[in-house]
């Protein structure tokens, strides 16, 4: 009876190829002796308890040391305050730009072939490979008052250096990548079929791209807005080069950490540094919730 019932059950062949595959894969973890997986494991907790989650306990443990009113206070007080709106101003400023940029150059590279696009894939990950520091100065050459433009933004009155936007700009350049980084593979991968059946129905451009490419690509889109605003909030070398570190001006809250902790006010340089603390534990909660998101997408594609 049993025979015949397993003989009756018929199963698709492309399911019984994936337990084929599940299973073989499930073997191949397992080649290890026991022993030595638990020692890989313990080793890899081991590492970020050492390294992440013993430094996040730290820096909460000292900004509460002296009391909730104390850490209110330090970041109540009006130069915390001013950093934080700068911060928050400046990322607001560059995730939009950054937006804008890469759907433009994703949707360049990944819809339409044309000569130099290879190179526009290096110019995009240039900020990769240049040092912050680095990049901050190449601002100071171009805007400084011994720059090629300083002295027509100085008879024209315009301050970019030691002011917002020389700050917007700078942290505008270092994290230009994440958005056109997060949306080139995805909207590859889509390839145009979509796009191309909307177009031959009467679309127009506009409502090709606003009906079916972005509705798609909306996961990777919140994916590199959310990667974007991260870097943009804890930002330090190239905004450190061209702010002029103007307390209660041009003071981002990674600047003002470095300047309350040298200054000995050890409560207050935690607390802003919990907020930023904070900010990379919700970045990493929405970052495994969106790529669940852009993994059943990928899901939903291949079948």
């Amino acid at each position: 009876m049993t025979m015949q019932i397993a003989d009756s059950v018929q199963f698709p062949a492309s399911d019984a190829k994936s337990r084929v595959h599940a299973a073989a894969a499930r073997d191949t973890l397992r080649t290890e002796p026991r022993a030595v997986r638990i020692a890989i494991i313990t080793l890899a907790i081991l590492f970020l308890s050492v390294f992440v989650v013993l430094p996040l306990v730290v820096v909460f443990a000292q900004a509460f040391s002296k009391g909730i009113l104390a850490y209110l206070t330090a970041l109540t007080d009006p130069e915390a305050l001013s950093a934080i709106k700068l911060t928050l101003v400046v990322a607001a400023i560059s995730v939009s730009l950054n937006l804008v940029f890469g759907l433009v150059a994703s949707w360049a590279i990944a819809k339409f072939e044309f000569t130099g696009k290879t190179f526009l894939i290096t110019l995009i990950d240039l900020p990769f490979s240049v040092s912050p520091v680095i990049s901050g100065l190449v601002f100071v050459l171009l805007f400084g008052a011994q720059g090629y433009f300083g002295g027509w933004l100085r008879d024209h009155d315009i301050q970019i250096l030691f002011a917002v936007p020389g700050i917007a700009l700078a942290t505008t350049f270092v994290t230009f990548p994440f958005v056109a980084r997060a949306l080139i593979p995805l909207m590859q991968e889509q390839g145009t079929q979509e796009e191309e059946a909307a177009i031959s129905l009467g679309a127009s451009g506009l409502q090709t791209f606003f009906r079916v490419t972005l509705p798609n690509i909306k996961w990777g889109v919140l994916y590199g807005v959310l990667l974007c605003n991260a870097r943009a909030m804890g930002e330090f070398g190239a905004v450190s080069v061209v702010s002029g570190h103007i307390r209660g001006e041009t003071n981002t809250m990674p600047l003002l950490v470095e300047i309350l902790y040298n200054e000995y006010q050890f409560v207050a340089a935690f607390a802003i540094a919990s907020l930023l603390a904070m900010l990379a534990l919700i970045t990493l909660i929405a970052k495994t919730i969106l790529e669940r998101h852009l993994d059943e997408g990928h899901d939903v594609n291949d079948h």
